[in-house]
C-alpha cells in the first residue's frame, strides 16, 4: 500500500481517511552515497530535482516521525522473527524492502 507525500494520512483511492498513516517524504540516496542527499514532499517533486541534475540512485518513500523498522512492525510488513530481530544494530541498518521507490539513472526512471 502506497502513501500520500502530503500530511492529510489519505490512502490513494480510498475514500476513508487513516489516521494513523504517518505522511511520507521522498528521500532520495545518490549512487554509491553513503548519505542522503535530498528529502522531498513529493515524489514529484523528488523526480524533477533528479532530472534536473541527472542524478543515478534511489527514490524513496519513509514515513515521517516513525522509524522504518517501527512502522514495518505496526503495519505488519516485518515480523521479527530471529535473536537479532530488534536489537539497536538491526534496527539501525533496518530498510524498509516493500515501500515505494524508483530506481533512477541519469535523471530517468530506470
Amino acid at each position: 500500500m502506497s502513501r500520500r507525500s502530503s500530511d492529510d494520512g489519505c490512502v490513494p483511492g480510498r475514500g476513508d481517511r487513516i489516521m494513523n498513516e504517518p505522511p511520507t517524504v521522498w528521500v532520495f540516496h545518490g549512487e554509491g552515497a553513503r548519505f542522503a542527499s535530498g528529502v522531498f514532499r513529493s515524489r514529484e517533486e523528488g523526480m524533477n530535482w533528479i532530472a534536473e541534475h541527472r542524478l543515478s540512485g534511489l527514490l524513496t518513500a519513509y514515513p515521517l516521525g516513525v522509524g522504518s523498522y517501527d512502522d514495518a512492525v505496526a503495519r505488519g510488513l516485518f515480523r521479527p522473527s530471529r535473536d537479532h530481530h530488534g536489537t539497536p544494530a538491526h534496527i539501525g541498518q533496518f530498510s524498509p524492502g516493500r515501500t515505494e521507490h524508483v530506481h533512477v539513472v541519469d535523471g530517468e526512471i530506470a
